[in-house]
């Protein structure tokens, strides 16, 4: 009952969550993947079956979607259908766990859709351990309309890796980046917004003005970004339903930049250069009045709050290199975290509360890390020309960053790694992109 409590608040209001359609203890199934080594588990994902012809297609493309990213994680691997011996016909009819078992199957996703005619959809799905013989958690059913199948494929696959890790799932969310068009010296920039995956792709501003460093809000609805429309960067901020945009209330004279949102979403931190000086400070959205949390004679800036929205870490060279540091979300006394060789910058703290990822530049090369928030268990996940600005997902299992290539040509792509190093992937995206921002998951 905990699963289903998990998932109704998850799903948007677009969605239903029926009730269950068994009641089966959860089973042994289950991944590891605290190892750093993981063998991708087997698992099929048969075509759903349509129980109405409107649905034919439908059924199909979402079990591929499921498939798809239950595969992109790494951690399973997917038997083609050309080796099933059971063909699932009806939702109903009891698995013949031998024929599974036979091709070495240890998961199974079964599942069923519908669409009536007015073009409600519906979902229902169970998911097996072959080897328990027994179904892996309750059946459950999803409904909303014909446009979200995506999304609701999302759902499942999230329900499916959250049984088998024992973690939150990722796949029902969205990326926020800048897409990049024209040459290396002339870059064009926009925002844009897509699924994780990079479907759904959907441009938020025009290119007639360079933006960067967009981040979503906790629920997902606004993003805060640099641009300079003004002449001299400044904050804004976009709400992603409307697109409409504002600029947040910052003298228009001084440069202010690298905004993120509180964990509660009523706040902002961000940088602010006046003169030579670019200092810390935050921002009550409501009032427009802002606080300012760092008074030295360094550059201080990419802050990102604690889960909790006590502390906040940031980049500052007063210690005369680019390196790491911590304090009170209401500013005072920092403490270094950073202490290998190199310059680190861009930290960005876990949702899970547990690392701080962050750019690392060392002998001539970029790399991707997480370490502990006391700076213990420094781990570099990539090594590039140039890797640059983490970004979490809504589980803190994977990192999302950019990656650009060396030369005249060289272009800027998304990639994502396992918090493990494992499963390094670009993200497919239609042009050239920097600077993700993965949302929470979607309500």
């Amino acid at each position: 009952m905990k699963r289903l409590t998990t998932l109704a608040c998850a799903l948007a209001a677009a969605f239903t969550l029926s009730a269950p359609l068994s009641a089966q203890d959860t089973g042994p199934l289950q991944i590891d993947i605290t190892r750093g080594v993981i063998e991708p588990l087997p698992i099929a994902v048969p075509d759903f079956i349509a129980e109405t012809p409107q649905a034919a297609e439908l059924a199909r493309q979402i079990s591929d979607v499921i498939a798809a990213d239950l595969v992109g994680t790494g951690l399973f691997r997917e038997i083609p259908s050309s080796a099933h011996i059971s063909q699932i016909t009806n939702f109903a009819s009891p698995v013949q766990y031998g024929d599974w078992k036979a091709i070495n199957a240890q998961g199974l996703v079964t599942g069923a859709v519908n669409v009536d005619a007015s073009g409600a959809l519906s979902v229902k799905f169970r998911v097996f351990d072959i080897f328990s013989d027994a179904p892996l958690g309750d059946g459950l059913q999803l409904g909303g309309s014909e446009r979200s199948w995506r999304r609701i494929a999302h759902k499942v696959a999230d329900v499916v890796y959250s049984r088998i890790t024992g973690e939150g799932g990722y796949f029902d969310s969205r990326v926020v980046f800048v897409s990049q068009t024209g040459p290396k010296n002339d870059r064009r920039k926009r925002l844009a917004v897509m699924d994780y995956d990079g479907a759904n792709l959907q441009y938020l501003t025009d290119d007639n003005y360079i933006v960067f460093a967009p981040r979503f809000s906790p629920t997902g609805d606004r993003v805060l970004y640099t641009s300079y429309e003004s002449g001299t960067p400044q904050i804004m901020m976009l709400d992603v339903g409307t697109v409409s945009r504002q600029r947040l209330p910052v003298a228009s004279e001084a440069v202010s930049f690298a905004p993120r949102f509180s964990p509660d979403g009523r706040s902002v931190v961000y940088s602010l250069t006046t003169g030579a000086n670019t200092d810390l400070y935050s921002m009550d959205i409501a009032s427009g009045q802002s606080t300012r949390l760092t008074n030295t004679p360094a550059i201080e800036t990419a802050p990102s709050f604690s889960p909790d929205g006590s502390q906040i870490v940031f980049e500052s060279d007063r210690s005369g290199t680019q390196q790491l540091y911590i304090m009170p979300a209401s500013g005072g006394e920092a403490r270094r975290i950073s202490n290998g060789k190199g310059r680190y910058g861009t930290p960005v703290w876990s949702p899970r509360g547990d690392l701080i990822a962050f750019t690392k530049q060392n002998e001539g090369r970029f790399h991707i890390g997480v370490m502990r928030s006391d700076g213990s268990e420094e781990r570099l996940l990539t090594a590039s020309f140039l890797d640059e600005g983490p970004s979490w997902s809504p589980n803190g299992r994977v990192i999302m960053f950019t990656r650009e290539s060396q030369g005249a040509s060289g272009e800027s792509a998304l990639y994502t790694v396992d918090i493990s190093g494992r499963n390094l992937k670009r993200v497919p995206t239609d042009a050239g992109a920097s600077d993700p921002a993965w949302s929470p998951l979607l309500r």
